[in-house]
């Protein structure tokens, strides 16, 4: 009988997912007294990323309580990391008091305590109060002065407020009274943490993965709550806990296994449904949607219909896929400077040796055309010149006779090429060039146009009538999300775009459906290596539930980026400046994107590319690092020290980043803050629309006298009257139709409209003397960049098969989206990420599927 060798390939020991270090034996003490004496480090999430604590202890005490390293906003979070640690050893107990206005960073501290301790083998239940439930191990009971009592907190987005109504000796209902946290992000830990805090009759119920700021703020309001209701014992409230016990351990098998359910995991499961395959989606988070549900959502990608048609060129409309005839989408004629300048590009091979004598400058556009192309994209180079002088011929007409816009120019070839120029990057040291893979960029913008038509068929739905674009994205080809209709049920945003509609393919439409299955809150630590091949995964529920899946056909790894974790950046930047990316810059992602799925395929012999290169959102809020959502082509950006405009807001996002950090200011230990100023009827898409009024810190709603004393109050040098003259002087611009370099400051591309109020004509064009600045009200908001994307990850082929350093198809792995580099080099476009991850999903699912016959 033929014997097969079978391993496991590991994630990271136990200890390491604990974020443990010295990890002494649970239980037991050895020796006399009540402690293990040694120095014992724990971590556990902030604000901003880790805190990580040391606790000393002597035989018999807790003697010392440090903070050896976080990422927590500097001057807000001081007072919790002065004064918990010291606090917990006064009290030797971690029933101490959180620090108002730092209560995250304050909880992070008692959780890192609380591990480092557990590491020691201490019973934490046993320390200072509430010893008398220690001592069973049993929650202690708990009375209240009946009624419904308010507690708030602060969460993620802002203010958590429940309604909590106590019982004399229980709570009976939770409600929300008032919240702003991402829907199906940070929502989804109220009813898991409700159910568990009624049941415990206390909040020291375990935080929700990936929901983590959300649940300390449940945690911290309904500790509000109980101490209005008068809590007999406060301090065994908070330890009152529900034990999650594990169960029999789970061991079953697919056809496919899909590790991570955001956007290329769910796109990877449904199509592998439609292709009659059983799946199982394994997702750490309590939620599907990964880092998808928190970007912004729009997908680039050229509809025909929508654009000019050499075919018929003075067409003014098009019919969409959904046989509905629409208007085409018209263009400033300033933005047929960037087509000029493309129908000029240097086709010689790409001269690296001019950069090693003169600097890279990211975004001179202008400069790096001179300088040729690499030789995969040359073909595409001349296709797209063509493209382009045919149109300009037509457009040059149209322009000549007095149009102000055209009908807009969109292909296939630019987007391609866009993607390879508005990627290509030397690294800090001039020493290594990147830039997309040509087959895997062709790959996904063209298998892209199929992405509307395919949700759709699922219930998704878009706005068909038009092409706008977003920061950093480089044209006008974005598509924009509009939820999803399925069984007459709406849903909104983009859940029911995005997720709602795949998720019915998998566990509703598909003819596996029944069969497919969807595991919530549960981590995959490791890939199952038979013999040379993938097999499977294991893993472990939330409740310490141990978990196998096998995979008779394959498993596709679809986890995410790392930008979450600042540790692996900073360990692989070359591209950043050091004095630009630290420990305290803070991110747009989700704090599940740590890289898990790329030490998982390292493990089993995958190679890597990229992992040096990581992108900046240059509009992030300044508080939290969240994506704040917008465009360039309508603002302008201010230098908070000079009061002059400093980048052409439309650049790709490293060009703003770096202009950021270089002409920002630093708030609270966040540096590169800016000035963005637009004109408040500016729409932006309904999900990106800013609610009413200030939100302090963020964004403000001002007249232009009034900037003098919002400046003093938010910090900013700049002279208001500078800053006004700036802005006439650039709508000044606006309104005379002036070219990129005409601008005053700094060039403009593709600028659409004004800061101030200014009508226009039957034609479009501005009507200078209407124009009004002192009347308009501004929006005035305060950014700055965090780490969004990153570009590197497991090295794949077009197919999505995993490869190995000497380029060979480990058999049996698959990837799609972040977790994979190779495709958008050193910079990624805006609104690129959504198509790639969509458009790799299902490729790996087609793989596997083809693979398998």
């Amino acid at each position: 009988m033929k014997t097969s060798k079978l391993s496991i390939v590991g994630l990271f020991c136990i200890s390491a997912l604990l974020g443990l270090a010295n990890c002494a034996p649970a239980g037991g003490n050895a020796g006399e007294g009540k402690f293990k004496a040694g120095t014992y480090t724990g971590k556990a999430p902030g604000k901003n990323g880790d805190v990580t604590v040391e606790v000393t202890l002597t035989s018999d005490a807790i003697k010392e309580v440090k903070v050896t390293d976080h990422q927590e906003t500097a001057g807000i979070a001081d007072p919790a990391i002065e004064k918990v640690p010291g606090e917990i050893v006064e009290a030797q107990s971690l029933n101490v008091d959180l620090v108002s206005g730092a209560t995250i960073t304050s909880q992070a501290i008692v959780d890192a305590s609380k591990a480092a301790l557990e590491s020691a083998g201490v019973d934490v239940n046993t320390l200072g109060d509430g010893a008398a439930a220690a001592s069973s191990g049993e929650n202690v009971p708990v009375t209240y002065t009946a009624g419904t009592y308010t507690g708030e907190s602060t969460g993620y987005n802002g203010p958590v407020k429940l309604d909590v109504t106590f019982t004399e000796d229980g709570i009976s209902e939770i409600a929300v009274n008032e919240s702003v946290e991402t829907d199906h992000v940070g929502t989804v830990a109220y009813d898991i943490l409700f159910d568990e805090i009624k049941q415990a009759n206390g909040s020291g119920v375990d935080v929700v993965s990936g929901a983590t700021f959300t649940s300390l703020a449940v945690k911290n309001a309904v500790n509000a709550a109980a101490e209005q209701a008068k809590a007999s014992d406060l301090d065994g409230f908070k330890k009152n806990t529900v034990k999650h016990e594990a169960g029999a351990p789970i061991d079953e098998t697919f056809d496919v296994v899909v590790v991570g359910a955001g956007g290329a995991g769910m796109a990877a499961a449904a199509q592998a449904a439609q292709l009659g395959n059983t799946v199982c989606v394994i997702e750490k988070n309590a939620e599907i949607g990964g880092n998808t549900l928190v970007s912004g959502g729009q997908y680039q990608s050229v509809m025909p219909y929508l654009v000019w048609d050499p075919k018929d060129p003075d067409a003014e409309t098009g019919v969409g896929y959904d046989g509905n005839t629409y208007n085409k989408v018209k263009e400033n004629i300033n933005t047929l400077d960037e087509l000029r300048l493309i129908a000029n590009w240097s086709e010689e091979p790409f001269d690296e040796a001019y950069y090693k004598d003169h600097e890279f400058v990211a975004g001179d556009t202008a400069e790096l055309s001179k300088h040729g192309v690499h030789e995969e994209y040359l073909q595409t180079l001349k296709d797209l010149k063509k493209e382009i002088n045919e149109y300009l011929k037509w457009a040059d007409a149209k322009i000549k006779a007095g149009a102000n816009d055209v009908t807009l120019f969109s292909t296939l070839n630019l987007h391609i090429f866009q993607t390879y120029y508005g990627g290509l990057r030397p690294t800090a040291d001039m020493s290594e060039w990147i830039y997309g893979d040509y087959d895997l960029v062709s790959q996904f913008i063209t298998d892209g146009q199929d992405l509307k038509p395919w949700l759709e068929e699922q219930g998704a739905k878009f706005i068909e009538d038009t092409q706008p674009t977003l920061i950093g994205a480089l044209w006008y080809r974005e598509n924009e999300f509009a939820g999803a209709e399925i069984d007459g049920v709406e849903y909104p945003g983009r859940w029911g775009t995005y997720f709602m509609a795949p998720y019915t393919t998998l566990t509703k439409t598909s003819s596996t459906a029944s069969d497919n299955k969807v595991m919530l809150r549960t981590t995959a630590e490791s890939l199952i290596v038979d013999g040379g091949k993938v097999t499977g995964v294991s893993g472990k529920m939330y409740d310490g539930t141990e978990v196998t899946v096998h995979a008779n056909k394959g498993v596709i790894l679809t986890t995410g980026g790392f930008a979450a974790n600042i540790d692996m950046v900073l360990e692989n930047n070359q591209y950043w400046d050091s004095a630009y990316l630290t420990k305290s810059t803070k991110t747009t992602n989700r704090s599940s994107m740590q890289g898990d799925g790329i030490k998982m395929g390292e493990g089993a012999g995958a190679d890597t590319t990229g992992l040096n290169f990581t992108q900046l959102m240059p509009i992030s809020w300044v508080d939290n690092g969240n994506l704040a959502f917008g465009a360039g082509n309508y603002a302008v950006w201010i230098n908070p020290t000079t009061g002059k405009r400093f980048v052409d807001e439309t650049s790709e996002r490293d060009v703003l980043s770096l202009a950021e950090f270089r002409n920002g200011m630093e708030v609270n230990g966040t540096k590169g803050v800016f000035v963005e100023i637009y004109n408040k009827e500016q729409l932006m898409p309904a999900p990106m629309q800013l609610a009413e009024g200030d939100y302090e810190g963020r964004y403000y709603r001002v007249k232009i006298a009034e900037l003098g004393d919002l400046f003093k109050k938010i910090g900013v040098e700049a002279d208001p009257e500078v800053v006004r003259k700036t802005i006439e002087d650039y709508d000044a611009a606006v309104i005379a139709g002036a070219k990129i370099e005409e601008f005053p400051d700094v060039k403009k591309t593709a600028a659409n409209r004004t800061i101030g109020n200014c009508e226009k004509d039957e034609n479009g064009k501005y009507i200078a003397d209407t124009y009004d600045l002192d009347g308009a009200e501004l929006t005035v908001r305060l950014m700055a960049p965090s780490t969004h994307h990153t570009m590197g990850g497991l090295k794949v082929d077009v197919d999505r098969h995993v490869l190995d350093e000497k380029g060979n198809k480990i058999e049996g792995l698959y990837a799609a989206g972040e977790v994979t580099g190779g495709i958008h080099g050193g910079n990624r476009l805006g609104g690129n990420a959504i198509v790639e991850i969509f458009v790799s999903g299902r490729t790996a699912a087609k793989a596997v599927t083809e693979d398998n016959k």
